[in-house]
């Protein structure tokens, strides 16, 4: 039940001893009661909040500051409590209601670890779970960025067998997508050329996939790689006098050679 305004403005809150989910419901609620800005907040308008911190999170664990991840962690755990608060003023759920939610899927979903039955793929277990009129793709979340949609339709996909045995497979229709991307560019068809580059990163996700990988990994540690590059790139040209906005390619490919073996 949510404390009265009454309530949270006089009892203390335990801020002292191990931190909780719990306890931090209570601080949500807190200032719910007392911040004009915490107030007014609803489910949609934390959205975007909600997101920027999930990104941090993930700029703090690639960058491997535990420092930094402690901090994100605690901003991203906030804005859960927040949304668990809102709908709990509005009856929908509780913390409670949260946390056996996810015990139960955790115990389905894992019945070699409690008596269930043996050890199942992952993706056939969730798609038991889902109504026989829904179909496979049924559920995936609209606002995931499309090289995560990507990955997880041909996870679902693959767990009703629609898949290649192995990478090799994945690696063939990618030179396959190449080529067609090779002839849409020389026919000079713009139109067919953006259908083709896209067919290409779709297979190239499957790769990464088949190959054990998860494409926002790689991409993200490429991302970082190449900037990394780059930038000591740019302090060979100023050592060497270079400008890089007037050199060749020719130049600038030479410097890049070096950052390889630097």
């Amino acid at each position: 039940m949510i404390q009265s305004d009454k309530d949270t403005e006089t009892d203390p809150l335990p801020f002292s001893g191990p931190g909780t989910l719990e306890k931090t419901t209570q601080l949500v609620r807190f200032l719910r009661n007392n911040c004009p800005w915490d107030r007014e907040q609803t489910a949609e308008s934390l959205i975007p909040h909600l997101l920027e911190e999930v990104h941090e999170v993930v700029d703090a664990i690639l960058k491997g500051s535990s420092e930094d991840l402690e901090g994100e962690l605690g901003d991203l755990l906030l804005n859960l409590a927040f949304q668990i608060v809102v709908a709990e003023e509005s009856d929908s759920l509780d913390t409670e209601s949260v946390y056996r939610h996810l015990e139960e899927k955790m115990v389905r979903r894992h019945p070699q670890l409690f008596g269930n039955g043996e050890e199942q793929d992952w993706e056939r277990l969730k798609q038991s779970e889902r109504a026989e009129t829904e179909g496979v793709l049924a559920g995936i979340a609209s606002g995931l960025d499309p090289l995560t949609a990507s990955y997880r339709i041909q996870e679902r996909v693959a767990s009703v067998g629609f898949d290649w045995k192995d990478y090799r497979g994945a690696r063939e229709k990618v030179v396959e997508e190449l080529d067609e991307v090779t002839q849409a560019a020389e026919a000079g068809d713009s139109t067919g050329l953006e259908e083709e580059l896209g067919d290409l990163l779709f297979a190239v996700i499957n790769l990464t996939r088949l190959a054990g990988s998860h494409p926002t990994t790689v991409l993200a540690r490429a991302n970082t790689k190449f900037c990394n590059r780059f930038e000591l790139l740019e302090k060979l040209a100023r050592d060497a006098g270079i400008i890089i906005e007037e050199s060749s390619l020719e130049v600038l490919d030479s410097l890049w050679e070096k950052t390889k073996k630097t």
